[in-house]
């Protein structure tokens, strides 16, 4: 008989050296407020019916396409409707939102980034996502939870500090400032128009920004408890192995703004990094539109 393999040690989130650790929290932490009326824990997954499956006891759904997107507009939501959604969430002014999710929590950061979009500050992540959870063995529920309508007021959203367009990032190419495709290695190379296993499709052409580095999501996370890296190691990544400096204006990119926004999330709150924006558009939009120079 294979002996269980022991769950791997995780070290504390305030002993990795993040430059804003109170942004994760651990498993624990999560369990220990489950019947917190002041927290309220969201998923957001890739897979829209993971949810429905099963969820961590308390916690409401957002929807990534559903929920977040304009259904007519490529854009996302104004803020009536975040203020309503959120509302209907039962979340207050004094709530603490804590996100997690699926893919290592590629939708957390990305439905957490979209939050900051609206200047809402007291938001946290679950590290290591709902498979640290499971692996962990702590329970699911299919009940879906109902909650007093929220009294949250959230303001109109701001593009400009955390978010970038198709010409700001080709003027950013123009001045050869960073920029980082997080995407995996062949779709950077131009072999694939979306990740392996995936259907290959999204774009016309393959290829990656000009002056763009390969630096793919999924390497600042540790693949055996699917929690954040250290800081130290992350520096290795991102600052020694790719030479990015936090003080530098920074633009990220995947292909429609999910996984950069995980980089996003590593680069700013787990290093300090000052001015990174998320390129949401991605190679969805740059690998469609005319004119705009790939390289391969």
């Amino acid at each position: 008989m294979a002996k269980e393999q022991p769950t791997p040690v995780i070290t504390p989130i305030e002993e990795r050296g993040y430059a804003r650790p109170e942004v994760l929290v651990s498993t624990d932490w999560v369990a220990e407020h489950l019947e917190d009326p002041r927290v309220r824990l969201v998923e957001s997954d890739e897979d829209v019916l993971l949810y429905e499956t099963g969820h961590i006891p308390g916690a409401v759904k957002v929807d990534w396409v559903g929920d977040l997107n304009d259904p007519l507009i490529r854009d996302y939501i104004g803020r009536d409707r975040m203020q309503a959604l959120l509302r209907s969430k039962g979340i207050n002014r004094d709530t603490t939102i804590v996100f997690y999710g699926d893919k290592n929590n590629w939708w957390a950061t990305y439905a957490f980034w979209v939050f900051r979009l609206f200047g809402l500050e007291n938001l946290k992540v679950m590290d290591g996502g709902r498979q640290r959870w499971v692996e962990e063995g702590r329970p699911l529920s299919t009940e879906v939870p109902q909650y007093p309508e929220g009294d949250i007021v959230v303001g109109e959203r701001d593009d400009t500090r955390i978010r970038a367009f198709r010409d700001e990032v080709l003027e950013h190419v123009r001045q050869r400032r960073p920029l980082v495709d997080v995407r995996s290695p062949e779709e950077y190379r131009g072999e694939r128009l979306h990740m392996p296993e995936y259907p290959n499709e999204g774009a016309l052409r393959g290829g990656h920004i000009p002056g763009a580095r390969s630096i793919p999501w999924g390497r600042a996370v540790n693949p055996d408890t699917h929690t954040f890296r250290p800081a130290s190691e992350l520096r290795t990544i991102y600052q020694e192995e790719h030479g990015l400096a936090p003080d530098r204006d920074t633009i990220v990119y995947c292909r429609i703004g999910e996984r950069s926004s995980h980089t996003w999330f590593a680069l700013t709150y787990l290093l300090g990094f000052q001015n990174v924006r998320n390129y949401d558009g991605s190679w969805t939009e740059w690998g469609n539109a005319v004119r705009m120079p790939i390289e391969k």
